[in-house]
């Protein structure tokens, strides 16, 4: 689940930026003189005067509402080697730091990000230098910046550096083993470059007595399982003692770099149940520890002095784009019907899913740089300048070595780092780092707290509301959900989503026409309409109603276990099925596992009769589990079943295994009909599946057999 944000600074040159800053006198181009050094501080935000980039001032000056914010200080990125000495359209690292000293600030904040095959697990924000050109970062871009940095000319500044977003955490998450991983990252691991630039920079910038290096360290939403955040905070380690760097030369760590993470979830806590079903159950928490940055970032700080980073390391919050203010923002919880409906009506980052990260549909401007605004927290920072976009929605030819990642195409349909879920992308979006007028827009309207005189940019007098959906129909249904699908609206602006209604309770949101609603009960009737919405903040009138009922299912049997299962295979006729499924233990002691097995049921049509069994990934470990195909009978859609089984091991009362992604496959690599398979649903965030059937020793416990 990873952040993106590269930067191309600049559009003009840099005397004409300075003009938009109003600022008492105009700033002027000078020879920079030595000055006194800046003293070392443990926190190097407070009492600082931060630099205001003009580039990006006079950008967000030019936009409706954009002048109240103009002149918040932002992070300038060194996104490739030429950044450093600029060009006719963009300031050099020196001209930044000359008109830092122009304006008379004494904070100066900077993100190094350049490593060798950086960002390997998305597109968009791919970089210059190749996986094994370690020797290019370290020489012709690293030991520039210093020299630039270390120049006495501006020893009165305290220099922030956020050191290569991303980079650390694909290594944890993404480079083998998970349904994110891919082979870049797997060959950035392998041939340790990350952890060698990474401990090259801390140790070559850490030298600088003015410098202050924080390592950056993704989001809640990426790292908050345990799985991931103990072994990230080994791997932060052994990047800060490479190549000569110590703990010493760190002096903290960022969150939610250029992402949309909430700062504070208000109205529910990681703690709350619902009916007896923990928050941390729910599919937007799907068993995270955190809900939100603050309290995931404190919980990190405590865990990085554990492994034995300084006491006083300090926590930075990128919050230049996690508001989620507007009119979609909840005012209270959500309503207590079950532990979804609670999590979801109440939850203020809007996202269709946390892993989304690409020009985010709903975003608004977050709180405005503090210092030291909580505690273990340096400061809120704007690591990621508001407007610039986070990669392209459709491929566009470039020479900034910036790929098409489908994650920012408003139109695809997911992959596993977002639980094969819609984007939430913006239509129209230009390359990483260009400017992006619509999001800012939208970024100002939705900010919270909201902006003084900030308008309603985007909605000008827009006070028609879009035409009501029609045509809802069931597209699917389970024992636990039902799909449903209806006719799009239209607007005179543009439709930008639609809300789902249940018993005119709000359980959800969608940017396309289609929803799925889960967490429900075996043959009951649910009333569903559906109302759509546009930029503005207008909002149609309702579908007309549909009953739906679901199907009558096995429920929970006579066990305290149940299984829940998504579809991770888009093709019902290709030559594998695929699948993720998950074990929950309701009841109030601990199971075995040994004793349990799981059977999905399909039929292989014609081919051969003999098959291969794979695990792609386990939060439990593939090491810990059995799956082999076995012949089930004649009935229909279940000649055959998988079945999966647990070595050994509990599974605590109100635990879940996590997620297991399985596939199979015939011998000879024949293609599959999935269409008419028993256990088979269309449903791609996880359900109670009733047709999948749960045994414990032997004997049925959850679901129904063919």
């Amino acid at each position: 689940m990873s952040t993106r944000g590269t930067i191309m600074h600049g559009l003009r040159r840099r005397l004409a930026a300075t003009s938009a800053l109003a600022m008492g006198a105009a700033l002027m181009v000078a020879i920079p003189t030595p000055a006194s050094a800046a003293a070392r501080v443990d926190n190097p935000y407070v009492g600082a005067t931060a630099y205001v980039n003009p580039d990006w001032s006079a950008k967000a000056a030019a936009e409706p509402g954009g002048a109240a914010i103009a002149d918040t200080p932002a992070f300038v990125w060194m996104d490739r080697i030429a950044a450093i000495e600029g060009s006719a359209t963009a300031m050099s690292l020196r001209e930044h730091l000359d008109t830092a000293l122009d304006q008379g600030a004494d904070l100066f904040q900077v993100v190094i990000y350049d490593l060798p095959g950086r960002d390997c697990a998305a597109l968009a924000s791919n970089g210059e230098l190749g996986p094994t050109e370690l020797d290019r970062y370290k020489n012709e871009y690293i030991d520039p910046i210093s020299d630039i940095l270390a120049d006495p000319a501006y020893a009165s500044l305290r220099i922030v550096t956020i050191i290569e977003p991303d980079s650390l955490p694909n290594i944890v998450t993404n480079a083998g083993g998970t349904a994110g991983s891919t082979d870049a990252c797997a060959t950035m691991k392998a041939n340790g470059n990350y952890e060698k630039g990474v401990g090259y920079a801390l140790h070559t910038l850490g030298a600088i007595p003015n410098v202050y290096n924080y390592i950056d360290a993704a989001h809640h939403g990426w790292l908050g399982w345990d799985s991931n955040m103990a072994p990230a905070a080994a791997e932060f380690k052994k990047a800060a003692t490479s190549e000569g760097a110590t703990v010493n030369d760190v002096a903290g760590f960022i969150v939610n770099t250029a992402n949309y993470s909430a700062l504070k979830e208000p109205n529910f806590k990681i703690t709350d149940s619902v009916n007896g079903t923990t928050v941390r159950q729910s599919k937007w928490v799907d068993w995270n520890y955190y809900n939100d940055e603050l309290t995931f970032a404190q919980a990190l700080r405590t865990l990085l002095v554990s492994q034995g980073f300084n006491s006083n390391i300090g926590m930075l919050i990128d919050t230049a784009r996690n508001g989620w203010g507007g009119s979609a923002r909840p005012t209270g919880p959500g309503p207590l019907t079950s532990v979804d409906d609670y999590v979801n009506g109440g939850r203020v980052d809007r996202r269709i899913h946390a892993g989304n990260w690409c020009n985010q549909t709903g975003a608004g401007i977050g709180e405005r740089p503090t210092a030291a605004p909580e505690a273990g927290i340096d400061a809120y920072v704007w690591a990621k300048p508001p407007g610039e976009s986070d990669g392209n929605s459709a491929p566009i030819d470039n020479d900034e070595g910036k790929g098409f990642d489908r994650m920012c195409d408003p139109t695809y349909e997911g992959n596993g780092r977002n639980g094969n879920s819609m984007t939430g992308a913006l239509p129209n979006s230009p390359l990483a780092g260009h400017w992006f007028s619509a999001q800012f827009q939208e970024l100002v309207k939705n900010a919270y707290p909201p902006i003084d005189g900030g308008g309603n940019p985007g909605g000008g007098d827009d006070t028609q509301a879009p035409t009501a959906p029609t045509g809802v129909t069931v597209t699917a249904k389970t024992s636990g959900s039902v799909s449903l699908s209806w006719t799009a609206s239209t607007d005179n602006t543009g439709v930008t989503g639609y809300d789902v209604f249940r018993g005119g309770v709000k359980v959800g949101s969608s940017t396309t026409t289609s929803y799925t609603d889960s967490g429900l009960s075996a043959s009951t009737a649910y009333s569903y309409t559906v109302k759509a919405k546009d930029a503005a903040g207008n909002v149609s009138a309702a579908s007309s109603a549909l009953s739906a009922t679901t199907s009558a299912g096995g429920g929970t049997g006579t066990g305290t276990l149940k299984v829940q299962y998504k579809n991770t295979d888009s093709s019902a006729t290709d030559n594998q099925i695929r699948m993720g499924l998950q074990l929950v233990n309701t009841g109030s002691t601990a199971v075995d596992l040994s004793t349990v097995k799981l059977r999905y049921w399909f039929t292989p049509e014609a081919g051969a009769s003999t098959f291969g069994t794979s695990c792609d990934w386990a939060v439990i470990g593939c090491g810990t589990l059995t799956h082999s195909v076995k012949t089930a009978g004649s009935a229909a859609g279940a000649s055959h079943y998988l079945e999966v089984g647990f070595g050994s091991g509990t599974l605590a009362a109100g635990a879940s295994t996590g997620e297991m992604q399985l596939r199979l496959n015939k011998s000879d690599w024949s293609n599959f009909n999935e269409a008419d398979d028993y256990s088979r649903s269309t449903v791609t965030s996880y359900a109670d599946a009733s047709k999948v059937g749960l045994y414990v020793t032997g004997a049925l416990s959850w679901g129904t057999a063919p």
